[in-house]
């Protein structure tokens, strides 16, 4: 993300869990899963009791009504012996749930949707949660200020979840540390493009309308999903060499605008491989929409979003770097926000010393005068409202650059491909990184952590 601070009419709901293909277990006595994980900046996201693997929504839109409907084919285990389990929702009705091909009973307070269970799920059973839902999604208030969730535009809509708005589209377990893969059919007005994650996989007529069918086959957090319907210039293209399918839809009014930027993404792709590693998914692309209907870029996996007045070439590589850092390895809470916009803050630094003759040093001496960046030590954002302010951004990069200061650029360039690769569309925290880079050089950083990354006095000289 490069956010710094610088009912649809009532869903129809039908929750179906269905234990096909399961071995045999004796009479399970289960037990409710958590409502939530504990995440310490956001304590109501996610859900225990299962892990999910896959998400397949079809949807159905119609923008002048602003009334979408669809159903949530959810795939997932039963990490504990399960009597009950949770959907996060934001704003849409559920009318009835089944589970295991019958009505159960269910209850729901704010954005959790408790389903009790009468046939209880033994630990280690697949899951399998059919929801029909339909309504009038809404757009979130982050506590900074900032809109997220589903955004209603002239011709469409756009939403985007970092960090709770997918909730506002589609039921699940809207918690980081559970990564699934998805496949979105999605049908809109004939006229209008419909874009989402990964790949596209069909495109068909139904009736005066299209369907849009896009598969991501890699594992994603549920933040960054993303769907973009409108009136979009859609352009198909490859990245040399690598040959990854590249996907671009620009909004008509900012085309000519958008065009110089973009036609840069095979040169920053690249050059983001040689410093990080090979490209971890199967396509790229992006979305540029109009200035005024998003107020940030954001690192929606494969298929980064971007407002026209957020659209530049730092701006680029940051999104790209997040393919590899925040996307493929996330974090594993929200705390952990650092290792997705430090190292993205860093990558702008690199290719500024790679590109454009500024040296990594000579930025981190300008962000380490500026005070912003020692409100709070990057590791520790004290609550939701700052999990964006400058400290997680540049001073995350500054313990970065410590880092390299520290182990010397053989060593440091030989880490940073190695940590993406190591937990590759796995979720890592800030500790699994420390140690992480220590076993890895074998040296004793114990200061540096404290100082850079942990620390809230700012030392007297860089």
């Amino acid at each position: 993300m490069y956010r710094r601070r610088l009912s649809l009419t009532v869903i129809s709901a039908a929750v179906v869990l269905l234990l096909t293909g399961c071995p045999s277990y004796p009479e399970v006595h289960g037990k409710p899963g958590a409502a939530g994980v504990r995440d310490p900046l956001f304590g109501t996201l996610g859900n225990g009791g299962y892990d999910v693997s896959s998400y397949s929504l079809v949807l159905d839109y119609d923008p002048p009504t602003g009334r979408l409907s669809g159903t949530a084919d959810v795939f997932a285990r039963a990490t504990q012996d399960l009597s009950a389990f949770n959907l996060d929702l934001h704003g849409l009705a559920i009318e009835s749930v089944m589970v295991n091909n019958r009505k159960a009973v269910f209850d729901r307070v704010g954005d959790e949707v408790t389903v009790h269970m009468d046939k209880h799920v033994a630990k280690g059973a697949p899951v399998r949660a059919l929801v029909r839902y339909a309504g009038s999604p809404r757009t979130i208030t982050d506590a900074d200020g900032s809109k997220e969730g589903w955004l209603r535009t002239v011709d469409g809509a756009l939403a985007v979840g970092e960090p709770t708005g997918s909730m506002t589209w589609f039921p699940g377990n809207h918690h980081p540390s559970d990564k699934a893969t998805y496949d979105v059919k999605i049908t809109v007005p004939k006229g209008l493009q419909a874009i989402s994650n990964g790949v596209l996989h069909d495109r068909y007529p139904t009736g005066d309308r299209t369907t849009f069918f896009w598969k991501s086959a890699d594992a994603m957090p549920s933040y960054a999903a993303m769907l973009a319907i409108g009136r979009y210039n859609m352009t198909s293209s490859a990245v040399p060499r690598t040959g990854q399918p590249v996907v671009t839809a620009v909004a008509p009014s900012v085309a000519k605008e958008s065009a110089e930027v973009l036609a840069r993404i095979p040169e920053v792709m690249n050059w983001a491989a040689k410093k990080f590693g090979r490209y971890p998914f199967g396509a790229f692309g992006a979305i540029v929409v109009p200035k005024g209907q998003l107020d940030y870029a954001l690192e929606t996996q494969t298929r980064p979003v971007f407002p026209i007045d957020h659209l530049d070439e730092d701006t680029l590589v940051h999104e790209v770097a997040h393919q590899w850092y925040g996307n493929s390895v996330t974090l594993k809470t929200w705390k952990d926000m650092w290792l997705n916009e430090g190292f993205a803050t860093y990558a702008e630094w690199l290719w500024n010393e790679d590109y454009n003759n500024t040296s990594a040093q000579e930025r981190f001496e300008a962000a380490f005068a500026l005070d912003a960046n020692w409100e709070f030590a990057p590791a520790d954002p004290p609550s939701a409202a700052q999990v964006s302010d400058a400290p997680v951004y540049e001073r995350g990069a500054m313990v970065l650059h410590k880092v390299r200061q520290a182990l010397g650029d053989k060593t440091f360039f030989r880490i940073l491909p190695l940590w993406a690769q190591t937990h590759l569309h796995r979720n890592a925290s800030t500790a699994d990184f420390t140690a992480y880079v220590e076993k890895m050089s074998g040296k004793d950083l114990d200061p540096l952590w404290d100082t850079w990354l942990y620390g809230n006095e700012k030392p007297k000289s860089p």
